[in-house]
């Protein structure tokens, strides 16, 4: 019997591969792409654990003092790597907590708009600044936001008030770092949104219309829960993320003056690692980055587990 149904399942996968070997093939080259480039990679992890030197293989490098602990103990033992893991968990906080709902606001405002062509210039417009490169987003606030010459101040100093330093002084930075990151983000996250709000069934709303419920009694209580499982799986994501996020963007807005909240780890990593050529030690941070990164996106994702959702599996 167990000969029989050993022979069925492999006519069963036979017809089976036959059938969708097309899908699997497409499959493989995004997974051979992952392998060479992500996991092949992950073997020179263990730099944070010796003495790397350049001219050795890294199979043949010593183990660092302290059984491989040296550059972690050594990392946490620099006030500047406490400053960028302070920096990264506020300015990543501050981002999550007002950068994160703007384009689920944007999406349901969106939504509501009845004129589509009006509809398709705003999208247009909030779209576009996701395709400005960090550098050309910094040279825009340069010339709005400059103390003495940016257009923002001029119209500051002709109305009687003084020049603000949006870019010089450490919490306007702050407010200006967080600022043009939601504006350069909230068009194009909304589209995730959008998609999720056109796929809940219009018949609610349609029901919801004769039961005399008006546009934000819609909102509140169709679409809302209709994103809901989208919402919190964008939670994860940006939860896993909390010690991360790019080096370009914390790059083009730093200077001298606000370095002591402007450093993160990845600028941090730039600095030491590569200017500073102390490979295992910037491979230990990031290494600690990543592990964090990790525990966080676990804990999230069973927290919304026992809350009733999904999750990311």
């Amino acid at each position: 019997m167990s000969k029989q149904t050993g022979k069925r399942s492999k006519v069963r996968f036979g017809v089976y591969m036959k059938k969708y070997w097309q899908l699997y093939a497409m499959l493989s080259l995004p997974l051979l792409y992952l392998l060479i480039f992500k996991y092949v990679p992950m073997i020179y992890v263990q730099i944070a654990f010796k003495k790397y030197s350049l001219m050795e293989s890294v199979w043949k490098l010593p183990i660092a003092a302290n059984h491989g602990w040296e550059y972690f103990i050594k990392a946490f033992s620099m006030n500047d790597f406490k400053y960028a893991l302070r920096n990264t968990l506020t300015l990543n906080l501050l981002d999550l907590f007002f950068g994160f709902p703007a384009p689920i606001i944007f999406a349901l405002v969106l939504n509501e708009l009845c004129f589509p062509r009006y509809k398709k210039i705003v999208q247009t417009i909030a779209y576009m600044p996701h395709f400005l490169s960090w550098v050309i987003i910094y040279s825009l606030a340069l010339q709005l936001l400059a103390p003495n010459d940016g257009f923002v101040n001029m119209i500051i100093n002709a109305l009687g008030g003084s020049s603000i330093p949006f870019l010089n002084e450490e919490s306007h930075w702050i407010g200006t770092y967080i600022g043009f990151g939601i504006w350069q983000n909230f068009g194009w996250g909304s589209i995730i949104y959008l998609a999720a709000i056109a796929g809940i069934n219009p018949e609610l709303y349609e029901a919801a219309s004769v039961d005399g419920a008006g546009r934000f009694r819609k909102m509140w209580h169709i679409t809302l829960p209709g994103i809901k499982p989208t919402i919190v799986v964008l939670l994860i994501m940006s939860l896993g993320n909390i010690l991360g996020g790019g080096f370009d963007r914390p790059f083009a807005f730093q200077n001298n003056l606000v370095m002591r909240v402007a450093d993160v780890i990845s600028t941090f990593v730039y600095r030491v690692g590569i200017k500073g050529l102390q490979f295992s030690l910037t491979t230990a941070v990031g290494l600690f980055q990543s592990v964090i990164g990790v525990l966080f996106l676990l804990i999230a994702n069973y927290i919304s587990r026992k809350l009733g959702e999904r999750g990311i599996w």
